[in-house]
């Protein structure tokens, strides 16, 4: 077996795109209003795009390249925003981003990333519970997360 490479040149364009887009559409996803989900702010948002941005700190090659690219994305011409996704859409996204990283990843950059992509949605969701008096995730939220790790293979 070859030696697996944590880069961008491991993945095909669309395999790129489907990693450095995730944790973004997570942030929707966990930022979107629901249910028995307490209300959102633009506190939880940027909760979410301050856990992106820690990734850079992560003892990963592959989380710390997808931040650097999701940050060199941002810095050139803009892109028109992307549609709010379905949950049902972000869920199938994550399933085929872990058949991604199995194909390409090392096991250990996988985990990370994956883990990387939880606490995204983690940090958005504690964010809006701490408006809340109590702090408690909500029941909604906690389902949320669950479904996610999940999909992510993390249960």
């Amino acid at each position: 077996m070859s030696e697996r490479i944590t880069t961008a040149t491991a993945y095909s364009a669309t395999e790129w795109d489907l990693l450095t887009g995730l944790p973004g559409r997570v942030i929707v996803a966990a930022a979107q209003p629901g249910p028995g989900r307490p209300p959102r702010s633009v506190a939880a948002g940027l909760a979410g795009l301050d856990a992106v941005a820690a990734g850079r700190a992560f003892d990963s090659d592959l989380v710390r390249a997808v931040v650097a690219a999701i940050y060199a994305r941002h810095d050139g011409p803009s892109r028109p925003a992307a549609p709010l996704t379905e949950l049902v859409d972000v869920l199938a996204a994550c399933r085929a981003v872990v058949r991604v990283l199995a194909r390409h990843a090392d096991p250990a950059d996988s985990a990370a990333y994956r883990q990387w992509v939880q606490s995204v949605a983690a940090r958005v969701c504690r964010t809006a519970s701490s408006a809340v008096p109590g702090g408690v995730l909500a029941p909604a939220d906690r389902r949320f997360l669950d479904r996610l790790g999940a999909a992510l293979a993390l249960r």
